[in-house]
């Protein structure tokens, strides 16, 4: 029987999200409760599936995000999510016919860029995404952090912690994103449902167990909220009756140095914590020198997380600011023929102008390199060295590099 690719209605989608299950190795049968929970937020018209003789075998699905790119302004991406194959329906191109459909249909609705979290590094680069925003999770040696344990738990300068609940944090938490969102080029939006799935209001889905976390927040002397944390801690002892604990973060947002010293300092403070995980950070992360003892922070991942596929070069190259005044003729090569051609970039540290042009090219590279360099992440040089970019004229990759690098590396605190 002849496989059907097709949109996913109200009545296949226990099915589909069953596929998902069984694709991410969390089988099971999705209760009543979780598929009406999730049908109230996802848009069945970008959900796809593969069914074979009525059982789907394979999933995609998109979503729209908005990403904050370098200058702080933000564009509309298709943010994809939910891709499976079944192991008995691998190799016939099914996430190749999927990946198509949806990157034309986000073309035509006119979003500049495609995004994922890729859980396997070599698949979508194929498609043109490159990895646009690292990742790195550090382990902290609470002892050997060198703090005072009289005033480690101490903000400087009138500060204050404040342990909150759950409820406060979705009062509290979209206006704390916001602000991060409006400066932080690789941060994504986040929904309503993304609060009360982290905060306990919203059932997880059956195979997942809820634990309710501590949350803390960041007040400012002037009594204005300027970060927050959620954490958990295990419940670990030692023979001789010490504490062993370990305290993992989940979310942490911090929108200044002195809130993020604080509420580090804050965490490796709290009895009977030995151990804490930062949860996901910026690879160029303050938190090892916010501590006397900088090599009290072992970095324990260090992973690409965010890519990102160029659907229109020009809307996405004027989006943002560069690091300095310069023209750049860039030849954009894709081989699906969504995005490529010959464009001049005309940029400042204000903005950009970004045209078709037929003047000789200064660089030559792929989309999903252009994509590796959107935000500012990755050096031209580095890929000119490897061969995955060509300098067409001397000089060039040096330009491009003061052009596109930013002072601070992107970061994406969300997986999707």
């Amino acid at each position: 029987m002849s496989l059907d690719v097709r949109t996913v209605t109200a009545s296949d989608y226990p099915d589909w999200l069953r596929a998902v299950q069984n694709g991410f190795l969390t089988a099971g049968r999705p209760g009543e409760d979780d598929v009406a929970d999730r049908l109230v937020s996802i848009d069945l018209s970008r959900l796809q599936g593969v069914f074979d003789a009525g059982r789907c075998v394979a999933t995609f699905r998109s979503f729209a995000q908005e990403l904050t790119v370098v200058g702080g302004a933000t564009v509309a991406a298709d943010a994809i999510t939910g891709v499976t194959v079944a192991p008995t329906h691998r190799r016939r191109g099914l996430l190749s016919r999927m990946m198509a459909s949806d990157l034309a249909a986000a073309k035509e609705r006119g979003e500049p860029v495609a995004s994922l979290i890729a859980a396997e590094y070599p698949i979508y680069g194929r498609y043109g995404f490159g990895p646009a925003a690292w990742n790195a999770v550090w382990e902290v040696s609470v002892h050997r952090a060198g703090l005072d344990p009289r005033r480690s738990g101490q903000p400087a300068g009138g500060g204050r912690i404040e342990m909150v609940d759950g409820a406060d944090i979705r009062k509290i938490g979209p206006e704390v994103h916001g602000a991060l969102a409006a400066r932080q080029p690789g941060v994504v939006t986040r929904d309503e449902r993304w609060w009360r799935l982290r905060t306990g209001a919203t059932p997880l889905s059956e195979h997942d167990k809820w634990t309710e976390p501590f949350y803390v927040v960041h007040r400012a002397a002037d009594g204005e909220i300027d970060g927050l944390m959620t954490y958990s801690a295990d419940d670990e002892w030692g023979d001789a009756m010490q504490p062993q604990n370990t305290a993992s973060v989940r979310d942490m947002i911090a929108l200044n140095p002195a809130a993020e010293r604080a509420l580090w300092h804050y965490l490796c403070s709290v009895d009977w914590i030995t151990t804490v995980r930062s949860g996901h950070r910026a690879p160029d992360d303050l938190l090892p020198l916010l501590l006397p003892d900088p090599r009290a922070a072992r970095m324990i991942t260090n992973v690409d997380w965010l890519w990102l596929r160029m659907l229109d070069v020009p809307r996405a190259l004027e989006a943002r600011t560069y690091g300095t005044e310069a023209s750049l003729v860039l030849d954009v090569r894709d081989e699906a023929g969504l995005a490529g051609g010959r464009f001049l970039l005309d940029a400042s540290t204000s903005g950009a102008r970004c045209v078709p042009t037929t003047r000789s090219a200064d660089l030559a590279l792929g989309v999903a390199e252009l994509a590796t360099l959107y935000l500012g992440d990755e050096s031209v040089r580095r890929l000119v060295d490897l061969g995955r970019a060509e300098e067409l004229r001397t000089g060039a990759a040096t330009t491009a590099d003061a052009v596109f690098r930013t002072g601070r590396r992107p970061w994406c605190p969300d997986v999707f």
